[in-house]
Parts: structure tokens; sequence; C-alpha cells
């Protein structure tokens, strides 16, 4: 090639590369190490309010406009890219002239010499700015009430859950209120919003000059807050309620629309007792609550649990307790239930339904344990076990196919899905061969979170089942958005259906449903011949239970060694007395 062609074709390059740079807000820049020179390209000047960019040709006056807190970080960032090789890849603030702050993403990679030192370092620096400010935005909702900036009520929660953990491990009492304003309804249809929220307010401010530093504050109501309150003796509780009340009623709160007098009701619980959860704490304290608005001339109820709910509590704290030892001894083991075609009945994957193995050796059903366990918060455990399980299996035996179940709480936890992230990365067979079941009342009580969810673990390259499918009444619109793979049709629903006209036509609705989505069926509970026929007459796809096989221990790796080694072959039904 020519030079002149050679030389234009350079200049056409560079001068793309400087109309993206314009263009996008971004700039480039080329530090040589070894003179401390800078040279940069893109609008260096309008992005940091300098008036030249010779203001940042060296390393020095760089690092100035760099916020102290951050530069250390850039400086670690590029010392681990020079010693490991890793990603030159940071983001920090720059104080401009102006002293306005600039967000910005620099990515870069660095020459080495001979010797391993840098010599040279290339990279881009992206204006980030807008992008911060919403994660500060959507951080800030996430964790605080708009109105009165106080903790909202899922943010609260987990603050009462760290101080009952607190508790429990160094035998601290504490205790959570529920504070409301009685009359907030009529003081907004007597006066107007404004004044009502002004009153909210008011109550807020009020609390917070009435109690400890240390106490923690959230609104978890339309009407009114709950206080978290650390190592609180015997007595102190009942202190603090009467404190708060006389700065509630003694003072009257000045609104636009004049002076208003507050009547507040307060509810308050003792933790940590046998058996509390959070949720059971925030719950109880809203029940004592209520009953002190009820209550003439006692605006504050201390709740006190009865000897039958005590009795309950530590039942279900003993049960927490075994599942946990057995957890920690791998005493929870698989009971295999196979799922098979509705037509010739050859074993299509198996599910994988939970069993504690008890010291004795006898075997304790999941059903037995586990709303035990999803009431006291301790089922994210279960469900990382029976994940990490599964995979581990689904490693070891390439022949096999589970599906494993999700609870309420998994399903919106993103420790779990980093989990399921960390374990299937780069393991796609695995992810190929693992259905993921979420029941159809979990999913619906939050469609847009569990739609979020169900895409995440799809992207993986899992299948997501929808259990239970026709017990919430899923709708056209909830099945679009979740885009599952497969739904399970209630047992309810197909338990005697070869008998039962209504059940048929429900089915028939639902197999309409689900085939208008393209989706797979499966029908469950099915317990006799003529149930299976009935189902396969009606066009859906598997079929599980008791008749095609009882849940159980043995691995179904094993039956299959022992039967053929090639191929799953189809079941025998059971006998409907089997």
């Amino acid at each position: 090639m020519p030079d002149r062609l050679k030389k234009h074709g350079v200049q056409s390059e560079l001068e793309l590369l400087r109309n993206a740079l314009a263009g996008s807000g971004d700039l480039a820049y080329d530090w040589d190490l070894t003179t401390d020179t800078i040279s940069w390209s893109g609008r260096v000047t309008h992005v940091f309010g300098l008036s030249s960019a010779t203001q940042i040709n060296a390393g020095p006056h760089f690092h100035r406009l760099i916020n102290p807190e951050d530069l250390l970080i850039r400086r670690r960032a590029f010392s681990e890219h020079v010693a490991s090789g890793a990603p030159f890849d940071c983001e920090y603030r720059i104080r401009g002239d102006g002293g306005e702050i600039v967000w910005v993403h620099e990515r870069g990679a660095a020459s080495l010499s001979t010797v391993g030192e840098p010599e040279r370092l290339a990279g881009t620096l992206r204006m980030i700015t807008e992008r911060k400010t919403n994660e500060t935005r959507l951080e800030y909702q996430a964790n605080y009430d708009e109105m009165t900036g106080h903790f909202n009520e899922a943010r609260l929660r987990e603050a009462l859950e760290q101080s009952m953990a607190y508790g429990r491990r160094y035998g601290v009492q504490g205790a959570y209120l529920q504070v409301a304003i009685d009359t907030l309804s009529m003081i907004h249809d007597a006066y107007d919003g404004p004044t009502a929220d002004t009153a909210v307010l008011t109550l807020g401010q009020r609390i917070e000059r009435n109690i400890r530093a240390s106490d923690i504050v959230g609104r978890v109501a339309v009407d009114g807050f709950g206080i978290v309150i650390s190592n609180c003796p015997d007595g102190t509780i009942s202190t603090i309620a009467n404190k708060l009340l006389a700065a509630c009623h003694d003072t009257p709160v000045v609104t636009a629309s004049g002076p208003i007098h507050l009547k507040v009701s307060i509810g308050g619980v003792i933790f940590p007792e046998v058996g509390q959860t959070a949720h059971d704490v925030m719950i109880q304290a809203e029940v004592a609550r209520r009953e002190a608005r009820e209550r003439q001339g006692l605006p504050f109820v201390h709740y006190q649990s009865s000897e039958e709910q005590r009795r309950d509590s530590r039942e279900h704290v003993e049960i927490a307790e075994r599942v946990m030892r057995a957890l920690r001894s791998n005493r929870l083991v698989f009971a295999y239930q196979p799922i098979v075609e509705a037509r010739g009945y050859a074993v299509k994957h198996h599910e994988c339904l939970l069993r504690m193995v008890e010291r004795d050796g006898s075997v304790t059903a999941a059903a037995k344990f586990m709303p035990v366990i999803e009431q006291l918060g301790l089922i994210r455990d279960v469900d990382r076990y029976v994940l990490e399980t599964a995979v581990r299996e689904l490693h070891e035996h390439t022949g096999a196919s589970y599906a494993i179940n999700v609870s309420a709480l998994t399903a919106n936890d993103r420790s779990w899905l980093r989990l399921l992230f960390a374990l299937l990365r780069n393991a796609g067979s695995v992810a190929e061969r693992m259905i993921i079941e979420i029941t159809e009342t979990v999913a619906l009580q939050d469609i847009e979170e569990t739609a979020n969810f169900v895409a995440q673990v799809r992207d993986l390259g899992c299948q997501v089942a929808l259990d239970d499918f026709g017990a919430g009444y899923t709708s056209f619109r909830h099945l679009k958005s979740l885009a599952v793979d497969t739904v399970k049709i209630d047992g309810s629903f197909v338990r005697g259906i070869a008998r039962n006209v209504d059940n048929q036509l429900f089915v028939r609705t639902l197999l309409g449903l689900a085939n208008g989505f393209d989706l797979g069926t499966i029908a469950e509970c099915v317990e006799d011949q003529a149930d299976a026929d009935a189902l396969a007459e009606e066009g859906v796809d598997l079929l599980q239970g008791y008749f095609f096989g009882v849940p159980t221990i043995e691995p179904p790796w094993k039956k299959k060694a022992a039967t053929d080694k090639t191929e799953v072959a189809p079941l025998e039904p059971r006998s409907a007395a089997g």
C-alpha cells in the first residue's frame, strides 16, 4: 500500500476515534509512566471544568482531582492489575475546578518492561454521574421511607433480626414497640392529606427525640412506626412507652390547618423468647397495639403469649434444632419420585423431596418440619443445602435429571441466586438437567420480583416449573410475565378426575391456558389408572404420583443400573391398592 494511502488510513481512523469520543463524552488517555506525562483525547476541559488540558498532564495534577477516599481504591486496582494481570477497572469521584463532583469509570491496560515494571498506561474514562445518582436514589428507596426518611419496613425487619440474633448470642433482652396514630384517617378526612402527613412526620420526630441513639426507628404502616430497642431490662419497656405517650399526647401538632392533638396507641414485645422470629415479633406488637387502641384508658399493651403458644414455640424450637443438627451431619437426604410421560410412562426426570434421617434411623417427611423451618426463618440454610446437594449429584451422575423446590424466601434471596450462578457457571450440562420449582402462590405475591428470578434462572440454562398450578388462579397476564417452562397442575384438581366432571372442566381450562404459551404440563397426585388415562386423554404431558412410585431414598441411578444400564425403561404402574 502506498505511504500516502497508509497515512490517509491512519488519519481516517484517528478522526473516527476522535468523533466517537466526542459523541460519547468519554475521554481517552495515554500515560507515559517513565516521564509521568499524560496525553488526553476528548473534551477534557469540559468534563473536568478546567481551562486547559495542561492542568492535568501529569500524575500529581490528575491525582489532586480524585476524591482522597477514592484515590486509594484506584491505586489498589492498578497495583493488582500490574501484579496479577487482573483488569484495571474502577469507579471513583473527581472534583472539578468549579467544585462539582463527577463520577467516572476508568478502564485501562499497562505495558510492562522486561523486568515487569509498568512503563505505560492507556485507557478510557467514562462519565457515570447519572448512573451513580440513580443507583443512590434506588438504594435509598430500597431502605428508607421516602416521606419521613426513616427505615422502611423491610430494612427495619433486618435491624430487628440482627438485634434478636445479638440477644440470643449474648443473653441480652430487647424490645420492639409499634406506635401508630389512631385517628389519622379522621385527620385526613376532616382536613386534608398534607395535614395528615404533617401528623405522621411529627410523630416520627417525637419518637426520635425520646429514644436512645442506639435504638432504631422505621415506618411500618401509613399511620405508624416500629422501634427496635436493644438491651431492654425488665420494666424498661413500659417506661419507654409511657415517655413516648406523654411526648405525643401532651403537646399538639402544629399544622397548616391549626393545632391538632394526636391520639396514639403502642404495642410492645420482649425478645428473644423461645421460637420468636422478627416476623412474629412485628405481628405480636401489632396485635398488642390494636388491643391498646380498643381498650379505653390503656394506650400501651405489652404482648403476653399464652401457655399454649409458649408450648408450641418450644416444640418448634426443638424441631428446628433437630433439623439444624441433621443439616450439619448430612442427615437431610433426597427422596426421589419419578415423573413419567403420560403416554408409555417412561421416566422423564425425578423430583427431589427432602427427608430427615433421625438419629435412630427413622425417616421424617418434609411436611413435619419444613413449615416450622420456614416460620423460624431458617429455610435459606436448607435451600442452600438442597441446591448444593442436587448440583453435586448431577455432576456425579450425568444421566440424572432433577427438580428441586424453592421456598418463598429463597425466591427473593439474591444470595441463593449468586450461589446458583457460582455452582452452574461453565456447567451447562448440569443446568440443562435441573428444574427449579416455585409454587404459584409464591409467584403471585410479587409478580415482578418472581419474573426477574425466573429470567435469571433460565438464563443459566435451568428450567423453571410453576408448582400447584390452579391453586392461585394465575391469569393469562401472569403466565406471560413469568415465562416459566412447565406448569404442575395442583393435585386437588387431579385426584379422582376420571369421575369428577368439575375437575375435568377446570383441568381442561388450565391446559388451554398453558398450551396458549406452549408450556409443558405435569399432573401431580395421580393415584390410579383411571385418572392417568383421563389426564393423558386431556393432553397432559407428564404424570406424577403414588401410582407410578412413592418417593424413595434409594437413588434412581442405582435402580437404573440394576435393570437397564443403557436406557430408562417405562415404569410398571402400581396397583391402586399398592
